[in-house]
């Protein structure tokens, strides 16, 4: 690493968020699996997109496909699953962009790296905050029933822990309100705070 040198380029990170009219930001949605991360994830992008805003969703399984898909589920892989993520979201911030990470990122340290990564205010955490049993009941890929069966090893939840985050910008509780209602929510968090641009 002693050869390597970080090269500044003249377009600046503030210049790039100047052309978009939005702040850039990372949401990240941190949650078990079930408890609808990308699901409102998605519902949000559609009405960021709505109103003008430049944005990238970073799903779990999706990563998996390409960038992260010589990791397994290990708590060492995990924390690399993150990291990696962590620096991807990075750049797309320095590009201007909102991105939006679904994924259960399940250790405090992991999401606090995360943030240190980035400058103040551009990283928003959301806890998707849906009971265990919830996730269970919807069990929308099957996995909680495998993992209770001993198939899937290292399951968060199940025999893997999940650090629940203490200070996160944004709890949205999907066993109370809809995805649409989440969304909302989050949608008028941005807006409160100075991140989107102004409505015409």
């Amino acid at each position: 690493m002693n050869n390597i040198v970080w090269h500044h380029h003249k377009v600046t990170k503030a210049e790039r968020a100047e052309l978009k009219s939005h702040k850039p930001a990372v949401l990240w949605f941190t949650g078990l699996s079930g408890s609808g991360k990308s699901t409102v994830a998605g519902c949000l992008e559609e009405l960021l997109h709505h109103n003008g805003v430049h944005t990238y969703l970073l799903d779990g399984d999706n990563i998996r496909h390409g960038l992260c898909g010589d990791l397994g589920f290990s708590d060492k892989d995990r924390v690399e699953n993150i990291r990696r993520i962590g620096e991807v979201a990075k750049l797309f911030v320095d590009a201007g962009v909102m991105v939006l990470t679904a994924f259960i990122s399940p250790f405090r340290a992991d999401r606090q790296m995360v943030r240190q990564l980035l400058e103040v205010g551009e990283f928003i955490e959301v806890f998707v905050d849906t009971p265990l049993d919830v996730c269970e009941q919807r069990d929308p890929k099957g996995l909680y029933k495998k993992a209770r069966k001993g198939d899937i090893p290292n399951f968060t939840g199940i025999d893997s822990e999940y650090e629940t985050p203490e200070q996160a910008e944004v709890i949205v509780k999907t066993a109370q309100l809809s995805v649409e209602e989440c969304a909302q929510q989050l949608l008028s968090y941005l807006e409160s705070e100075g991140y989107l641009p102004a409505k015409r």
